[in-house]
């Protein structure tokens, strides 16, 4: 379902890109292949750096369909984002990819919270993130982040996803249950 990013799968993720659906949704966007190149090697070594963790999102037969990342990590938190290729929309692929992303920084890479900021114009992506039970709408309870992701206009709404809320929805009620258990699920 995921895979760590290479450039191999750069101009099939670029032609899924670039659609008009798609495209004005993504943060690191690019207007050829060649620019999407590089942002694709400067993302992965961004993610050497430990700047970012970029994964690359794949249907039931293992081709790439879209992206799913955590950006701006600070303190255990970042900021996640995601774009499928436009033939995947309201295919089932977006709640299972972003659930195995949260499991792995979760249970192995260390983090406590996870944001998501999404454009209030972006209805698709407001409702499909609103359905997930373990997501809370943060405009008031993590006021300051709002304020500063819309310092510049009424752009953004805010979610937060915190550890404690997503492993109490998946971990079954069993005391010795594993993290370890999750990721091999």
């Amino acid at each position: 379902m995921l895979k760590k990013r290479d450039l191999h799968e750069s101009h099939v993720l670029y032609e899924l890109m670039k659609h008009p659906e798609v495209f004005p949704f993504v943060r690191h966007k690019a207007s050829s292949f060649e620019e999407f190149l590089v942002l694709t090697k400067q993302t992965i070594e961004a993610e050497e750096r430990g700047e970012i963790i970029s994964r690359t999102i794949l249907d039931q037969w293992g081709n790439p369909i879209g992206t799913i990342n955590l950006f701006d990590i600070e303190n255990n938190t970042g900021f996640l984002g995601t774009w499928l290729g436009k033939p995947y929309h309201g295919k089932g692929f977006n709640g299972p990819a972003k659930s195995y992303f949260l499991k792995e920084l979760f249970c192995e890479l260390g983090i406590e919270t996870v944001y998501m900021r999404i454009r209030k114009e972006n209805i698709r992506s407001i409702k499909s993130t609103e359905k997930l039970p373990y997501v809370v709408k943060a405009n008031e309870t993590r006021r300051s982040i709002y304020e500063r992701l819309n310092a510049n206009g009424d752009i953004f709404e805010l979610y937060e996803i915190p550890k404690d809320l997503f492993m109490s929805y998946l971990l079954p009620k069993q005391p010795s249950f594993k993290c370890t258990q999750l990721l091999d699920a």
